[in-house]
């Protein structure tokens, strides 16, 4: 895990269910099919534009309505940075970090940002610069065990240092 994300913001309202993030016609497909239509039901550029490192910004309880992992894997597999949001459903909060997908919760961030501004976001300190606008935002910060896992690349990669005795 990276302590900073630096990318250009993609916005999303409140409650985006994880159907809007991965389609369920496409849960089958293989996953380089899959990263091709994420969220497109709700922005069409962004499975074609989004660019290693952007930042996913989004309102209140995103990921709600099925705890599917796989919109997890499809939003990793895009190659954003990490997702910032208002708040989000619990099962899409548990899931990003056994995937190893960066999140942080952080109240009025939708109020700080527009479409295609650029963010910097320290994972490790919870903080958010929009750097377009200069303004700034507090997160709640990840927990120690949370930022290991993400560190390790998830719950399968952690379980295997902790079973071979592996501590940081």
């Amino acid at each position: 895990m990276k302590a900073q994300v630096r990318g250009r913001c993609w916005v999303f309202g409140d409650n985006v269910p994880t159907d809007a993030i991965v389609r369920s016609h496409l849960i089958t497909r293989p996953m380089d099919e899959i990263r091709r239509h994420v969220l497109e039901g709700l922005n069409p550029r962004f499975p074609r534009e989004v660019q290693a490192d952007d930042v996913v910004v989004a309102g209140r309880h995103f990921g709600q309505s099925s705890g599917r992992a796989i919109a997890v894997r499809a939003l990793k597999a895009t190659g954003v940075g990490c997702v910032v949001a208002e708040s989000f459903a619990r099962t899409f909060y548990r899931n990003a970090f056994e995937m190893g997908l960066p999140i942080l919760e952080c109240p009025g961030i939708t109020g700080l940002v527009s479409e295609g501004d650029v963010l910097t976001v320290d994972l490790e300190e919870g903080s958010v610069v929009n750097e377009t606008t200069g303004g700034r935002a507090q997160a709640t910060p990840i927990p120690p065990f949370l930022r290991r896992m993400l560190e390790a690349g998830g719950i399968i990669p952690i379980a295997r240092q902790l079973a071979e005795g592996v501590d940081r």
